[in-house]
């Protein structure tokens, strides 16, 4: 099978096309042909040896988190996916899954959402999974409460923005003005382009920041919200005397592969609550390409590898 595989930390020009015998399912596995794989800033910082839990004796490895695809064949125990099943998921750590099979426990696949092709599919677990763990399980977000989500037009915060609004939230959001319009769209009651106007100005008593930028922009957020309040952030540590002096609860977090959310994440996609955002769709090839897009373009949506046929 063709993969996308690192031997070493760097640049784009570590990840090699490689031809790699296809992976055999262990108990409670699946093995999927893939048929698409998203790309998450998760990738290129692990192709830089920048996130924490790859360490150099772990390499070479695949890259790549997301995945859509065809079940083809199992491990003992797997009951619940049948053959030919179209099932998608967020990967382990261990799996990577630039490549035209991958192996992984059975568990943490879904079957696809009807309603969406493989490379849409593909662009929505890690994404759709981070929003969801960030403004459910580790924000307790609940209905009538008010949102902040900032960096909304990105991977996770689309998937934010529709979560929030379809639990009953007020959801405010910082994207670029390019974006203001789009943003709104998916059900931000307002949208604040951060490059015009101060979210500190317009958003006030805010149950939940949640936070994809981090840096000045999180520093700048403890003045809107409530005691009592959270902010919870995916790619910094808040500061936790600052947290304390504003009453609120702050944490950081990375998100969990899931099965079951995925599924019932399909179920809003089928029903119309949550759509989905492409960026740009590469080939498998040029993942290099497609990490450098991702890396230090504008993106809007998601970044998606054409795999399978």
């Amino acid at each position: 099978m063709k993969a996308i595989r690192i031997h070493e930390f760097g640049g784009p020009e570590v990840m090699r096309l490689e031809d790699l015998p296809i992976p055999s399912p262990g108990p409670n596995d699946v093995l999927v042909a893939v048929k698409a794989a998203s790309l998450n800033p998760v990738d290129y910082k692990t192709r830089e040896g920048k996130f924490p839990p790859v360490k150099a004796e772990q390499l070479p490895m695949v890259l790549g988190r997301d995945v859509a695809g065809v079940a083809t064949r199992f491990g003992e125990g797997v009951s619940d996916i049948a053959v030919d099943d179209e099932v998608y998921a967020m990967l382990p750590t261990d799996v990577g899954g630039f490549a035209e099979f991958v192996a992984a426990p059975a568990r943490l696949f879904a079957r696809k959402p009807r309603s969406l092709d493989m490379v849409q599919a593909a662009s929505v677990p890690l994404a759709a999974l981070t929003a969801w763990q960030g403004l459910f399980d580790h924000g307790g977000l609940r209905s009538g409460q008010r949102v902040l989500i900032h960096g909304a037009s990105g991977g996770v915060g689309v998937f934010a923005v529709q979560f929030a609004r379809a639990a009953g939230a007020d959801v405010l959001a910082t994207c670029g003005g390019a974006q203001k319009a789009f943003v709104e769209s998916l059900g931000a009651s307002r949208a604040i382009d951060y490059e015009a106007e101060r979210f500190e100005d317009l958003a006030r008593d805010v149950d939940l920041v949640f936070d994809l930028v981090g840096g000045e922009t999180q520093d700048r957020s403890w003045a809107v919200l409530k005691r009592g309040g959270a902010l919870i952030c995916t790619v910094q540590a808040p500061d936790q005397a600052k947290a304390e002096a504003a009453g609120v609860r702050a944490e950081r977090y990375m998100a969990e592969p899931s099965g079951e959310q995925l599924a019932e994440i399909g179920r809003m996609i089928d029903d119309g609550k949550v759509q989905v955002k492409l960026d740009r769709v590469f080939p498998l090839d040029q993942a290099a390409e497609a990490e450098t897009h991702l890396q230090n373009d504008h993106v809007v949506g998601k970044v998606v590898l054409s795999v399978g046929g």
